[in-house]
């Protein structure tokens, strides 16, 4: 027999082996004793198939089956002694747990106390904070020598006497000295210089009380003004009203009207304007529009243009005229009184409690004319006659207005100022009825 050949009882006691020789298995005097066996043997021969053929196939089928079912119990096996082992370890971590959890409580309430019994941390802390309050207390309270809050009061105690001493002495240590002598000649020079200031203040005082009690005449004229505001305020009419009175008388003499429309909705819902003068409208059809924008207070350039613009738009007016209270109502940022800017503005100050004046008529012509001059050039009149004319009212406005503006600012030379300025005057008017008379229209 070969080394790979092995034979294998059938039964014990039996007759009959089974005999393995590498892939082949070879069975002696084997009886089978099962029905279903028998069975499907006898139906396959019946059909054909050779019982032998059978017989090899429940054999090699039937192994197959068994060394699967043996492999099944294995892994049944193995699956049950693994979770046996996962059990068991889940619950040694579990008893390992509750051991750890226990020990901690125990470590925990030893440290931090419960509500029975104080922990050693808490001890600690409490003896940790009575002894930082004792170190604090003899470093910092008041109550210890020690502490540096008096050392540092001691220190800076002498220190301030040190350096009040260094101020004190008069040596050339001292850091003041030097600043000290330049600040006694300083007010030595400061001193002489106000004397001088002073003698000469004297002086002008001295002159102007000379020259007051020359010009006392002034004096009486101030008294009378200050007389007639009053009658204006006991009037009680606003600056706006009295200033529409004076344009209104103007607009009449001259063949004009003028409205009050300062309550009045112009174009666009705005109430900007508070006088339009309709030109010629008294006596035919209007030749133009004017407008007045009357104000008693002081406004910088640009609200001003805002506002002369704004009522020319409002109103349709083709000239502006802002008419202030007094001169220190001109508006800031470089505006002069009685100056043409853009061709279609003026600003004149009249006096708050009387503004019929000369300067509001001089005004309300002088715009008149401008607006004639564009409106009438175009029926025949002579326009560079027209333009000549107006542009000389335009220089000796600007000559009346320096004028002006000298006798304000200098009182020593009154007289010559008033005399440059009724002849100004008088030229002014000279060359306004001569505009009129170039832009008469007839019938107009």
């Amino acid at each position: 027999m070969e080394a790979s050949e092995r034979q294998l009882p059938i039964e014990p006691g039996e007759p009959g082996s089974v005999r393995v020789v590498e892939d082949l298995i070879v069975i002696e005097d084997l009886t089978i004793s099962d029905e279903q066996a028998a069975r499907v043997v006898r139906e396959r021969a019946e059909t054909g198939e050779q019982p032998g053929r059978t017989i090899r196939r429940a054999i090699e089928i039937g192994t197959r089956v068994l060394d699967r079912e043996d492999t099944a119990v294995e892994v049944d096996f193995v699956r049950r002694e693994y979770e046996r082992a996962v059990a068991e370890h889940r619950r040694e971590a579990e008893r390992q747990q509750r051991e750890m959890t226990e020990r901690i409580e125990r470590e925990m309430r030893i440290a931090f106390g419960d509500d029975a019994v104080r922990g050693r941390l808490s001890e600690a802390l409490e003896r940790h904070a009575r002894e930082l309050e004792d170190r604090i207390e003899t470093t910092f309270g008041e109550g210890s020598e020690d502490a540096v809050p008096h050392k540092i009061r001691h220190l800076i105690e002498e220190r301030n006497r040190e350096f009040l001493q260094r101020l004190a002495a008069d040596d050339e240590l001292n850091p003041l000295r030097p600043l000290l002598a330049q600040f006694s000649s300083w007010m030595r020079e400061r001193r002489e210089a106000q004397d001088e200031r002073d003698r000469k203040l004297e002086d002008k005082v001295d002159e102007l009380l000379a020259q007051a009690a020359k010009l006392a005449g002034l004096e009486q004229g101030r008294d009378a003004l200050e007389e007639e505001k009053e009658a204006g305020t006991r009037k009680g009419r606003s600056f706006e009203e009295r200033a529409h009175a004076a344009i209104e008388r103007i607009a009449a003499a001259r063949g004009d009207c003028a409205h009050a429309v300062g309550d009045v909705a112009g174009a666009g819902g705005s109430k900007k304007g508070d006088t339009v003068v309709e030109i010629g409208a008294g006596e035919g059809s209007s030749l133009g529009r004017l407008v007045f924008e009357i104000k008693d207070r002081q406004l910088n350039k640009p609200k001003a243009w805002e506002e002369m613009n704004g009522a020319l738009e409002a109103r349709g007016a083709d000239y502006a005229v802002l008419v202030v209270a007094g001169p220190d109502a001109v508006p800031t940022g470089e505006v002069e009184e009685m100056h043409e800017y853009q061709g279609n503005k003026l600003v004149v100050a009249v006096d708050p409690e009387e503004p019929d004046g000369r300067a509001l008529e001089l005004a309300y012509r002088y715009a008149s004319l401008r607006v004639r001059a564009v409106r009438e050039a175009a029926a025949g009149v002579d326009a560079s006659a027209v333009m000549t004319a107006a542009n000389e009212a335009r220089d000796a406005i600007g000559g009346f207005r320096s004028v002006k503006s000298a006798l304000t600012t200098a009182t020593n030379n009154v007289e010559r100022a008033r005399t440059g300025v009724e002849t100004i005057e008088r030229a002014l008017i000279d060359r306004l009825d001569r505009i009129e008379a170039l832009t008469e229209v007839d019938g107009g």
